[in-house]
């Protein structure tokens, strides 16, 4: 292997607008869907969340990506036409043709990037990372730039009282550098894994090539996610756990070395879950859930870039991403800051 992948920068972004439970449930009595405040935090452990406003250009998906973009390439002095190759990770793109890695390039200005897609749902940013790293490893690339966004809410279905209360949009960014293959700091290993079988757990039936999203499908809530929440739950669990210890031994580790440990932001009971199966005290958990609610492939990115920033995250730390999503998809990283 004649190289190694590190982080060098990274960077989040939030639309403005603060949407509390108090809102949630305001718009969910309007349905005469009953709920409360208690009800939610006890069950997900979110106190709020940040939804786009979609009629404001600056807080469309890429324009998100943009303003993490930014301020990872500003952590790591580095400029848009340093970029060889953007990696954007969604499931809610600005447009199906281009890519949202096209509209980022094309904002930011990045003449020597090649650009596309990653859409692993709430996996996406560390699949993103991981063909980051393959790229690096191989030579073809040496600077990378990995965005994981959503801009959920327009997709959310609030006639399901379940789901509707889980979900937010931001935007987190990571410049990927080639270092030498014994760095210190540096992406140690990558796992993936995806469970087509699984489907039906989490997905959005119309808008794709396969329905058409009609009038009478809209009217039916088609164009909205659906999801099957306790199952969902299990698989999360279970799989999270595996994908965590699957990394830390493929490297000789065990979690009690783990300085840092970021899991997928889906839901506060997984992870207090997860952490139980792993016997990883909280104290070493990262967790934005609270505030931001789940941002899909935006939360394991955005989590990150608040722990360094606030100096959780310090130099030579073994720190562990371990995600889930709809596919199903999975995927763990270990890395040493």
């Amino acid at each position: 292997m004649p190289y190694a992948a590190t982080i060098t920068g990274t960077g989040c972004a939030f639309p403005r607008n603060r949407v509390t439970n108090k809102d949630i449930v305001q718009r969910l009595e309007k349905d005469n869907i009953i709920t409360n405040d208690q009800w939610i935090c006890e069950r997900t452990g979110i106190r709020e969340r940040r939804f786009s406003d979609l009629e404001n250009s600056e807080e469309h998906n890429s324009s998100l990506g943009v303003a993490a973009a930014r301020k990872a390439l500003d952590m790591a002095g580095r400029t848009p036409e340093q970029i060889d190759q953007i990696l954007y990770a969604t499931c809610t793109p600005d447009t199906l043709i281009p890519s949202t890695a096209c509209w980022l390039q094309h904002k930011i200005g990045a003449p020597q990037a090649w650009a596309m897609d990653v859409n692993a749902a709430c996996s996406g940013f560390v699949y993103g990372l991981a063909t980051a790293e393959k790229f690096i490893q191989s030579g073809h690339t040496k600077t990378a730039l990995v965005v994981g966004a959503e801009v959920l809410n327009p997709f959310i279905n609030w006639k399901d009282r379940g789901s509707c209360i889980l979900f937010g949009d931001g935007a987190g960014a990571a410049v990927v550098e080639r270092t030498e293959p014994d760095a210190p700091a540096r992406i140690l290993s990558s796992h993936l894994l995806s469970d087509g079988n699984l489907w039906e757990l989490l997905y959005i039936p119309a808008g794709g090539s396969r329905m058409e999203v009609t009038p009478g499908r809209f009217s039916k809530n088609l164009h909205k996610m659906r999801m099957y929440g306790k199952e969902i739950f299990k698989v999360a669990v279970r799989t999270l756990a595996e994908f965590a210890n699957r990394a830390l031994e493929s490297n000789g580790y065990c979690i009690d070395d783990v300085d840092w440990f970021i899991p997928h932001q889906a839901n506060y009971r997984i992870i207090e879950a997860v952490a139980k199966r792993l016997r990883c005290p909280m104290e070493k958990i990262v967790v934005n859930v609270d505030l931001y609610g789940n941002t899909s492939a935006a939360t394991i990115p955005t989590a990150l870039d608040q722990a360094v920033r606030d100096g959780r995250i310090q130099k030579g730390q073994l720190i562990l991403l371990d995600s889930f999503g709809a596919g199903l998809t999975y995927g763990a990283i270990l890395m040493r800051w």
